[in-house]
């Protein structure tokens, strides 16, 4: 067993559908197109088609048919086949002249049995069989107009995009965020007759939406999947409400008892809430060059965890953004290149200063065996240096087609290191390192006191001022890190200040962003009066305070500050490092806040005799291999962290990494202002 499994889970899961797409049109969805990227990239998948490229189309209801010529269609999808998703199948091949059809899907039968409101005992008895699939399969023939073409469905797991060795995240479920205080009065409105929730801590299966209970159970599903892939029977563990709903979904998830029966090998399941810490997901301490790019660089579009590098350099057009698009963008993930693959390998695992000189050494190395007339030059690294080591490469098409996944990456370090953003980083790592002063030693609306003078409308601000988006990223740093706090008259009033100028600001702005259109409810801004911007903030407010008391509930983990005193300054103390020190704690105490998530009636009895005798509870650090997933989203400084620290916490064990996506600091606002967190969109 090895911490490679995910790679291995996701290629194998991939080789399934390779061996069905050739000369095949195929249609994939944005989050199985994301799981590709990543995992062995669409050369792959167009080297299977064996045809050109045009044969590749995104999976969307106004997606081009097949045409005479191409009698067969293979769709790939990550989603349930239901409702729109089957409807955009039917329109896709009602316009086509397809003889053979391929549905491949993410998600497993037993989950569609569920989705079509199948008893637990009446699919229990269906083991084996695929009514659903069958189903579906006499439809494709239907709607390819003969009973005697051929349609297959089947179940392939491809629920990862593995980013690194150790880490890898869920892209169909980069939405799914935890729960949040608000949130129990919306679950308490759906369910008048019922007894109401007091607390996050009462949060249950039963008491959930039945979107995001089916959303949960489609990723149980897949990490289900996983498990079997490595071998293991796991023990399953949570911190926080929603990762507690998740893991006790995994642990009585009912397909996977005989598979657990057979399993030679042990895993901990450890699911952590992202709410618990805001402050790691907003902040700017990671030195980390890959956090960097992918906080300035703009997203690659249709992808949640990678990003647009611009290759303009490397060609004779001209630098204008009429160019800009011309030229297919560069990206981070290099599933094919080995070299340009260790290379994002070590940019993961090193301080920033370290990075850069690795992009320099692997440029130079390259130049070199092109025997490129380089010019060595030896200190600190510039973008300009590494900009005339790239350029060698220009005019050279074979050894841009040697080094092209390294070039790219080299490119997008010197793009971010140029980024006026980046400059801005260390602006905001200075005010950050202020506010865990100020939050030592003052209360909260001394902290907001400080902020206040910061919120300029876009008419007095320059590039080193803060623009809204980046407001509201230092006031969930300064909510999050402060945590649980009494509201008095003092906070009331200047709470209120902020919400004036903040609302204002919105009003003021020429044009509103996407993030600032989805809180504030307009699409324009001659829309928005500062009637409506007031309610607006007035909600972000709440949902601030939310973020705020996101840990009340916990025992252990209450703070993520550790205060200064007259030698020491205070520190910010991530949440993640707290669960994995207490995980591996040498005395194995109990843990207070790392619940544990029976799996029947063997363990509720093992519980129920421990008040009586000596039986030792499951604990997290019982199993050779720890998988911690982090429910709404890592950063790469935080995945760092927890690998180092288990390294040096217990040597020879293993650790895998999963989450949602990977976190910039502005998807935190875009995750915690959003609407439907109780609602996902499941496609029906």
């Amino acid at each position: 067993m090895s911490a490679l499994g995910v790679l291995s889970f996701t290629q194998q899961g991939w080789e399934q559908v390779l061996a069905k797409v050739k000369r095949a049109v195929v249609y994939l969805d944005a989050a199985c197109a994301e799981s590709l990227h990543w995992g062995c990239g669409s050369m792959r998948l167009l080297e299977a088609v064996g045809g050109p490229a045009c044969q590749l189309r995104e999976f969307e209801p106004d997606a081009v048919g097949g045409g005479v010529k191409q009698p067969k269609a293979v769709f790939v999808l990550s989603c349930l086949l239901k409702g729109r998703t089957v409807e955009t199948i039917r329109d896709i091949i009602c316009r086509s002249h397809f003889q053979y059809c391929v549905v491949v899907t993410a998600v497993s039968h037993a989950v569609h049995l569920t989705a079509n409101h199948v008893p637990a005992a009446a699919a229990a008895e269906l083991e084996g069989q695929h009514p659903v699939f069958e189903q579906l399969e006499e439809k494709l023939c239907e709607w390819m107009g003969n009973m005697n073409y051929t349609a297959e469905v089947l179940h392939v797991p491809l629920l990862l995009a593995p980013a690194a060795p150790y880490l890898a995240l869920t892209p169909a479920f980069a939405s799914l965020f935890p729960l949040l205080p608000q949130d129990v009065h919306l679950l308490n409105s759906a369910r008048p007759d019922k007894r109401r929730l007091g607390s996050l801590g009462e949060v249950d299966a039963s008491t959930l939406t039945p979107n995001l209970l089916l959303q949960i159970r489609c990723l149980v599903s897949g990490l289900s999947s996983l498990c079997e892939h490595l071998g293991v029977r796991e023990e399953c563990f949570a911190v926080g409400s929603l990762s507690r709903v998740i893991a006790a979904d995994l642990a009585n998830y009912a397909p996977a008892k005989n598979r657990r029966k057979n399993a030679t090998g042990r895993a901990s399941v450890v699911f952590v809430d992202r709410t618990l810490d805001l402050t790691g997901a907003v902040g700017h301490h990671g030195d980390n060059l890959v956090e960097k790019i992918i906080s300035v660089l703009p997203q690659l579009p249709g992808h949640t965890n990678d990003v647009m590098v611009n290759m303009v350099e490397l060609t004779a057009l001209q630098h204008g953004e009429e160019n800009q698009n011309v030229i297919a963008p560069g990206c981070l993930a290099q599933t094919n290149d080995t070299a340009a693959k260790a290379l994002w390998e070590a940019l993961l695992n090193t301080k920033l200063k370290e990075a850069v000189m690795e992009v320099r050494r692997h440029l130079v190395e390259a130049a070199s065996r092109e025997n490129l007339p380089i010019k060595m030059s030896m200190g600190r690294v510039t973008p300009g240096q590494l900009t005339s080591y790239i350029q060698l490469f220009k005019n050279n098409l074979k050894a841009l087609r040697n080094h092209c996944g390294l070039l790219q990456l080299g490119l997008a370090t010197v793009q971010t290191l140029k980024h006026p953003q980046t400059v801005k980083w260390d602006n905001f790592l200075a005010f950050e390192r202020l506010l865990l002063q100020s939050i030592g030693e003052s209360s909260i609306s001394t902290v907001l006191s400080q902020l206040l003078p910061m919120i300029k409308p876009s008419t007095q601000r320059t590039n080193d001022d803060y623009n809204p988006e980046e407001l509201l990223i230092l006031l969930i740093y300064i909510y999050s890190v402060t945590g649980e706090f009494v509201v008095d008259k003092d906070l009331g009033d200047t709470e209120e200040k902020v919400k004036k100028a903040l609302a204002q600001v919105f009003c003021e702005e020429s044009e509103l962003s996407p993030l600032l259109q989805k809180i504030t409810g307009c699409d324009s801004a001659i829309n928005l009066t500062f009637h409506k911007s007031k309610i607006a903030v007035d909600e972000l407010f709440s949902t601030l305070r939310d973020a705020a008391g996101a840990r009340s509930l916990m025992k252990q983990f209450k703070s993520v500050c550790v205060p200064g005193n007259h030698s020491h300054q205070a520190t910010y103390k991530p949440l993640l490092k707290q669960v994995v020190e207490e995980i591996f704690n040498p005395e194995k105490p109990d843990p207070v806040d790392i619940e544990h998530m029976s799996s029947g009636l063997t363990d509720l009895l093992k519980t129920g005799f421990s008040m009586f005798m000596k039986v030792s509870r499951p604990h997290p650090s019982d199993h050779p291999l720890l998988i911690l997933f982090v429910v709404g989203g890592i950063t790469v400084s935080e995945a760092k962290m927890v690998k180092d620290l288990v390294a040096s916490l217990k040597p020879g064990s293993q650790v895998i990494l999963l989450s949602t996506r990977l976190l910039k600091p502005l998807n935190i606002p875009e995750l915690l202002f959003a609407t439907d967190r109780l609602h996902p969109d499941l496609g029906f």
